[in-house]
């Protein structure tokens, strides 16, 4: 993959993006790269299932206990999930990878740290771009200026 035209093209494209392992704490990593994005204009869908249990809410958006609730509640909007966002360890990747395929969604982004050849290979097989071990918002400040 010729990294940085493939990254450009990948937040330029999937804008709505299901969080796994958002935390409702502001000091946590995945509270902080989704408000970020939020911020950028990216739709956040949360994906926790303890605040979802709850029925609550992430950075004003309702919480989902998995991907495939979450694709449930946005299609009845007429909406999709575009990019799975991995705040969880490698070892829980491939259901996620798996909830990815199932959802339709363009994109598996698995977060700093986070890595599952298997499930990448399932992934990209399925056709979806698959990012490892990169940062989301990291990624987005460098490549801003020319998403344009």
């Amino acid at each position: 993959m010729r990294e940085t035209p493939t990254l450009r093209q990948i937040l330029a494209t999937t804008r709505t993006l299901a969080v796994v392992g958002l935390s409702p704490h502001a000091h946590r990593p995945s509270h902080e790269v989704a408000q970020y994005m939020q911020a950028h204009g990216y739709r956040i869908v949360p994906v926790n299932p303890l605040v979802a249990r709850e029925g609550g809410a992430i950075l004003g958006q309702p919480c989902y206990a998995t991907v495939q609730e979450a694709a449930q509640a946005l299609a009845a909007l007429g909406q999709r999930i575009e990019m799975v966002n991995c705040f969880r360890k490698s070892e829980d990747i491939p259901p996620l990878a798996e909830a990815a395929i199932e959802v339709g969604a363009q994109c598996l982004w698995l977060q700093l740290g986070v890595q599952h050849a298997p499930a990448e290979a399932r992934a990209h097989a399925a056709g979806l771009w698959v990012v490892h071990d990169r940062c989301l918002k990291i990624e987005h400040a460098r490549l801003a200026g020319s998403l344009g």
